[in-house]
């Protein structure tokens, strides 16, 4: 199955495929639940669907410490470039936060961007950081 779009003006781009709207309502529910439970809400929706790239970074946004945040930023980047390349990607070309469906991926690069600078990994956070650039040269909306 490929997801690339190739053109004669510029990079290929590659649209990770939707994941099943079961999915995405379990994540919406538990990330609905309260305060003091959503994180291990989440945490179980990441365990059920461990290849869920928005529940990666969903749960590296809710991690209790920096160490926390950074290795669930990290799974989800990490699985997100297996999905990238399950989808077509080759290592190169755009991966637009345009589409929705990429944003799982781009939300866990960004939030490893900003946990690699929150312990100080400064090497780490300038490539993420470039990667980001790379991947979707109009930019990540600042609210992420």
């Amino acid at each position: 199955m490929s997801n690339v779009n190739l053109n004669s003006s510029g990079p290929p781009e590659t649209v990770i495929a939707v994941v099943p709207a079961d999915q995405a309502t379990k994540l919406a529910q538990a990330m609905a639940e309260p305060p003091e439970g959503r994180r291990a809400a989440v945490a179980a929706v990441v365990a059920a669907y461990p290849r869920f790239l928005d529940g990666w970074a969903a749960l590296g946004a809710l991690g209790r410490d920096p160490i926390e945040r950074y290795a669930a930023f990290r799974v989800g980047y990490h699985r997100g470039l297996d999905t990238l390349r399950a989808n077509g990607w080759r290592g190169s070309g755009f991966v637009r936060w345009v589409h929705e469906s990429n944003r799982g991926f781009l939300r866990a690069l960004l939030g490893l961007q900003r946990a690699a600078a929150a312990i100080g990994e400064s090497d780490e956070q300038e490539r993420c950081e470039q990667f980001l650039l790379q991947l979707d040269p109009s930019g990540i909306p600042a609210e992420e």
